[in-house]
């Protein structure tokens, strides 16, 4: 259960969503895009709706496995836009749909995500683009989702390039030069747990870090202590949490699609 949640009012909220071309949009009546699908898709797994009579999947699968490009990339939606982080979204999608074998250029999105990867050991948006933690989560989520996961060698490249992430504060930045910032306590640690390597950093400390961005009257969780408490940095705060272990009674996490694994798992 998800408590202080109505249940009943997500999933018909969610189908109010769906574009007629497939996809999901941000509110009513806005266009598709990727991000939001891959969000819609993920509450209603949460609740359980993905077998709902009233969701056309077929039409969904076509439209997320429509956005990819010749050379292997997807974009978000129509407009033409081309991010790894819509690589991850794609894929994802379709792996909670149960339908990663639709996608048939599977070989092409793999090898455009290795294009991503630079001399440091991290990822891209785009092949050339600056390294940060985010695009090495999406890049890495996809290939595990994909059972392509770089060599050993290249693995240790990154994990090495994300360890350098953690602060003398216990957090964790996006990239060189930036400040701690909760939200990538998840992008980080995720990423590591994805390589086996979430011991290449100070769990203990992380985890102090994220208890200190908590508002402790109204509840919640900022990007750094004494900033304002707001949902995305309180769900990746919590989540990184579980996937440390500090938050035991919530249960594990799959550091791939940050979600319970029993919502998965069969």
């Amino acid at each position: 259960m998800l408590p202080l949640v109505s249940l009943h009012a997500v999933g018909p909220f969610c189908q109010t969503l769906i574009c007629y071309v497939g996809g999901f949009g941000g509110n009513i009546d806005h266009d598709p895009h990727l991000i939001f699908t891959l969000s819609a898709i993920q509450i209603l797994a949460l609740l359980g709706a993905l077998s709902d009579e009233c969701f056309d999947w077929t039409k969904h699968i076509s439209w997320i496995t429509g956005l990819q490009q010749k050379d292997g990339s997807f974009q978000g939606d129509s407009q033409g836009e081309v991010d790894t982080r819509f690589s991850y979204c794609a894929v994802a999608c379709l792996r909670l749909l149960g339908n990663i074998p639709s996608l048939s250029c599977q070989d092409k999105a793999i090898a455009y995500i290795e294009q991503c990867r630079n001399h440091d050991g991290g990822y891209g948006a785009i092949p050339g683009g600056e390294s940060h933690a985010g695009q090495v989560f999406c890049c890495i989520g996809a290939l595990s989702l994909l059972s392509s996961l770089p060599s050993s060698a290249l693995q240790e490249e990154t994990a090495e390039w994300l360890a350098f992430r953690q602060l003398p504060s216990g957090g964790l930045n996006g990239r060189p030069e930036k400040l701690q910032d909760v939200c990538y306590s998840w992008w980080v640690l995720s990423s590591l747990a994805m390589l086996r390597k979430n011991h290449y950093i100070s769990l203990p400390d992380l985890s102090k870090f994220i208890l200190s961005c908590q508002d402790d009257v109204s509840g919640g969780f900022a990007d750094r202590p004494d900033d304002v408490a707001d949902i995305f940095h309180t769900l990746f705060g919590i989540a990184a949490l579980c996937l440390i272990g500090s938050t035991a009674d919530i249960g594990k996490v799959d550091p791939v699609l940050c979600m319970p694994i029993r919502v998965h798992s069969t």
